[in-house]
């Protein structure tokens, strides 16, 4: 089966693209683009899998990035392909030609960034937790350091679970409230004292309070079994483990 990627004009002419599981070589939960060294799929697929993003971003497997993301704001800059143990961070940034910038999702947002004129280029791995803390702002600084600007930074939020999908507890609520009230915003009600939450709208408020042109793809992870996996889906239907996609930017 035939890859399929989901692309956005804003990020060109940088090669870029949010994968969906079409195309790959995963089965049973897994099946299709499995990307995830962290899942319990059978490492000899997602090695395949992997070698397929980076066959289609055309790049070497060894310079198809990616690092042990942990829902922090941390950012690293890549200068090269990483040897020995991986960074733990969410967001990558680099101004390298032929290396190719990769996060994993399963409903977080993908971010990608890119600078044209500066030649500079990021990826975010941004939950909840680390869109709250940080990590996109902290992206554009890092890219910042790599000569971007801001103002010519263009952001696109891939596939993630959408605010219809997305239902939680008060004590979420709480959480985002006690950071800044207006954050209220991004919260509609539900049944009881539960109440939904627009993540991709708060990645976009984020990224746009820090000056980038942002957009979303407007893909619900959790909405497509067919296309995309989706870990509260995955929670839902009690499977024992769920794939991760792959988004991607290079020089």
């Amino acid at each position: 089966m035939t890859l399929e990627i989901i692309t956005a004009n804003a990020l060109n002419p940088f090669r870029h693209g949010f994968f969906t599981r079409k195309g790959g070589a995963s089965s049973g939960v897994f099946a299709g683009l499995n990307c995830g060294t962290g899942s319990s799929d059978q490492s000899e697929m997602v090695s395949i899998n992997r070698r397929r993003v980076a066959d289609a971003m055309r790049v070497s497997p060894d310079h198809l990035v990616t690092v042990h993301q942990v829902h922090s704001a941390d950012v690293v800059t890549v200068s090269g392909p990483l040897s020995g143990d991986t960074p733990r961070a969410d967001g990558l940034v680099s101004n390298i030609s032929g290396l190719a910038l990769a996060v994993l999702t399963a409903d977080c947002q993908p971010v990608l960034f890119a600078d044209r004129r500066a030649g500079v280029v990021g990826a975010a791995h941004a939950g909840w937790r680390g869109a709250l803390d940080g990590v996109l702002e902290r992206t554009v600084e890092a890219m910042e350091t790599l000569g971007a600007t801001p103002a010519n930074i263009r952001a696109v939020i891939g596939p993630s679970i959408s605010q219809r999908a997305y239902e939680v507890g008060p004590e979420f609520l709480d959480t985002f409230l006690a950071d800044d009230p207006g954050n209220a915003r991004f919260f509609a009600g539900s049944a009881g004292d539960r109440v939904h939450f627009d993540l991709p709208a708060f990645g976009l408020h984020r990224l746009r309070q820090a000056g980038v042109e942002a957009e979303w793809t407007r893909h619900c992870t959790y909405s497509d079994p067919e296309r995309f996996y989706s870990y509260r889906r995955a929670t839902h239907a009690r499977e024992a483990d769920y794939g991760r996609l792959i988004s991607v930017i290079r020089l």
